[in-house]
């Protein structure tokens, strides 16, 4: 029998039993459906968890703790194989204070290495990086920080800053928060640069950011004013930049076997990979139930065409055709069915994933308050081609699977006893 005939044998029981087929089929659509759709609740979960935890994030920072770290220690960490910078970035620890055409406001002095900054990029909104100790980068919400000092004076309600910062000077004390009192010694500062707006939008960045070159002249004023000899101005954090990130777990754990506290965000996205690719094959498993649940409509589908063609496969096997012809033409049935049935869950899944993602943030928002869900950024279903793949793989095997046992059942009929069978 030529392969187009086979077709042709195919194609005659299916229009000969459409409802049932129809049926059937619709039965594997609606379990294949099934499974890419809670499944895709997985992805799109995992997609919004990693962009969580990457917002405003350098994939291949290590952030490194040590209660002795001076700046010996960090000139040894940039000579370090595969390290593409390290920024240590130290903030003044005692009471503040800016003072700007009449504006005033605490912001806190955080002085770093500009070089090394350049290296991971330092993200700016506006103008330049400082080039000497007393050229400064603002943060983005720099201005709105500074109050007009004479409305405080009077109680009345205070306005911000409104003008462009870039060029302009203003003037950075220091104090103790114990006796409430700022030190004589100003400083002058110049604006150059404003940073980029933090990427969650609930952040407010108010510092200031000055090279490292203006430490000594800060902790001069500091001792002049500060009678016990251990205190300290500054304390800060050092942040370690792998050259890329296939070398982050490499320079994590050589720093952690020399003693260093460390975490990076690779470690962080390792430990949610693996738990959402144990959850994602859960939900697999259970949309995969819903598959074999259609499955037992494929069987008893096949099971009545054997039994409605017994005839027709007397007379096959009466003129020669082989148990394996007779056993494919069947397997090819129940194949057609898990294909058809696999294709039309796909573009119905996403259908559905489009209008999830469409109309679950609205019913979310309006059970939050739009406030509350304006700073969330919720992916709801996402479906990847590994799933469509996976999916459609498991769907047209169960079919198949489905239809071998009533397949195995025809080869195995009785030459004589099937052309007796009335038509």
């Amino acid at each position: 029998m030529q392969f187009n005939d086979q077709i042709d044998f195919v194609r005659q029981h299916i229009k000969k039993n459409k409802l049932r087929v129809f049926m059937t089929i619709l039965a594997a659509t609606m379990g294949t459906a099934f499974l890419i759709v809670l499944a895709s609740v997985g992805f799109g979960i995992h997609d919004t968890m990693r962009k969580e935890i990457l917002d405003n994030r350098l994939v291949n920072q290590i952030e490194v703790y040590s209660s002795e770290m001076d700046q010996a220690k960090v000139e040894e960490l940039k000579k370090r194989d595969k390290v593409k910078a390290v920024v240590f970035r130290q903030s003044v620890g005692i009471n503040q204070q800016t003072e700007l055409d009449g504006y005033t406001g605490n912001n806190t002095m955080t002085v770093t290495d500009f070089q090394e900054e350049k290296k991971v990029g330092f993200a700016l909104k506006d103008g330049r990086l400082p080039e000497n100790k007393h050229e400064v980068v603002v943060g983005s919400h720099f201005a709105e920080s500074l109050l007009e000092q004479k409305a405080a004076e009077a109680a009345s309600e205070p306005s911000t800053y409104k003008e462009p910062l870039i060029g302009k000077q203003f003037t950075y004390k220091m104090g103790l928060y114990e006796k409430n009192e700022l030190f004589p010694e100003e400083t002058r500062m110049t604006i150059v640069g404003i940073a980029k707006e933090p990427a969650k939008d609930w952040l407010m960045d108010t510092n200031i950011y000055a090279d490292a070159a203006i430490m000594p002249e800060l902790n001069q004023i500091f001792i002049n004013h500060v009678e016990d000899e251990n205190s300290e101005l500054f304390y800060g954090n050092v942040n370690v930049y792998a050259d890329n990130l296939e070398n982050v777990t490499a320079v994590s754990k050589a720093l952690k076997d020399e003693g260093y506290s460390v975490y990076s965000i690779a470690d962080q996205l390792e430990q949610l990979d693996v738990f959402f690719l144990a959850f994602k094959a859960g939900l697999v498993f259970v949309g995969t139930i819903a598959i074999l649940i259609a499955s037992i409509g494929i069987f008893n589908t096949m099971t009545m065409a054997v039994t409605e063609r017994t005839r027709e496969i007397g007379v096959m096997k009466a003129i020669g055709a082989s148990p394996k012809l007779i056993q494919r033409l069947f397997l090819m049935e129940s194949a057609w069915i898990g294909i058809i049935g696999t294709i039309i869950a796909v573009i119905i899944s996403y259908g559905v994933s489009f209008i999830a993602n469409m109309v679950l943030p609205i019913i979310v928002s309006t059970a939050l308050g739009e406030e509350e869900f304006a700073s969330l950024d919720i992916t709801f279903s996402i479906i990847p081609w590994q799933l469509v793949v996976i999916a459609s793989a498991i769907s047209i095997s169960v079919a198949m699977i489905s239809g071998w046992r009533p397949a195995r059942k025809a080869t195995k009929i009785d030459v004589i006893q099937a052309l007796r069978q009335e038509i």
